[in-house]
């Protein structure tokens, strides 16, 4: 009888599609370990020097705490990860680099839909990391987002949508499952989820809720109906995005009420 323990999968990334590739998920198991990474364990004076070099350009950066893989495995369309809660000063280190094998950087976005067919994106405003740059609203997975040891996506997608532009994943419905998508040791986890509003009545309540909002991290709002990728600054994870939400129809009118 073999009594050897199984031998635990190495870190990195194993079965994936080449990078910018879109897939199908079933399922996603993303446990957090004990402990430290191994990447900040081995770097970090290096991360706090690039910490402090990241504070004298922007000194509103908050070193919080955030979910950093060490592992991600796709079999089929179930993924499995591991990974540490890290501060957000591995995560600046660590996107800085050439080789980025160390660690893997996944997030997850509700893609949020019109009815007349627009994704609704922002742009980041200057005292944020990624000044300029246009995307779905979403953040790094935290740790009041880990529940049980294990990552809870969608818990993730409807803070962050909420907290950066007042829109509420609740008032959506699901218009597929979860995709993945991946590029250079980043990972994008997402979902379309399709409002009733239009995209004027987004974009308004989207304004409206930047009036208020004290972090003040967005720039702007944007619907985005045509999946040029030079039309604006995207995030590398963008453009594939919109091309297949986009090549999809638009959901259709809400029936008129009954009298």
């Amino acid at each position: 009888m073999n009594t050897h323990p199984p031998v635990a999968p190495e870190p990195g990334l194993h079965g994936f599609p080449p990078d910018g590739t879109i897939f199908p998920l079933r399922d996603i198991e993303l446990r957090i370990l004990e402990g430290e990474h191994p990447l900040h364990a081995a770097n970090r004076q290096a991360i706090a020097d690039n910490w402090d070099r990241e504070v004298a350009a922007n000194p509103t950066l908050y070193n919080g705490r955030l979910v950093f893989q060490r592992r991600l495995s796709l079999e089929g369309d179930r993924l499995t990860g591991e990974g540490h809660l890290v501060p957000y000063s591995t995560h600046l280190w660590w996107r800085r680099q050439t080789d980025r094998s160390g660690g893997i950087h996944a997030f997850a976005w509700g893609v949020p839909v019109s009815s007349d067919g627009a994704v609704i994106a922002i742009r980041m405003g200057a005292k944020t990391a990624n000044p300029g740059l246009v995307y779905c609203a979403a953040g790094s997975f935290e740790a009041e987002d880990v529940v049980d040891g294990r990552v809870d996506l969608a818990a993730n997608t409807a803070r962050e949508l909420k907290e950066e532009t007042g829109l509420d994943l609740r008032d959506s419905t699901t218009g597929s499952g979860w995709h993945g998508l991946g590029w250079n040791h980043g990972m994008v986890f997402f979902r379309i989820h399709r409002f009733a509003l239009s995209a004027g009545e987004m974009l308004e309540q989207v304004r409206q809720h930047m009036r208020v909002d004290h972090e003040k991290e967005i720039e702007a709002a944007i619907a985005i109906t045509d999946p040029d990728p030079a039309l604006h600054c995207y995030s590398q994870f963008m453009p594939p995005i919109l091309k297949m939400v986009l090549s999809q129809p638009a959901s259709p009118p809400n029936p008129p009420a009954m009298p």
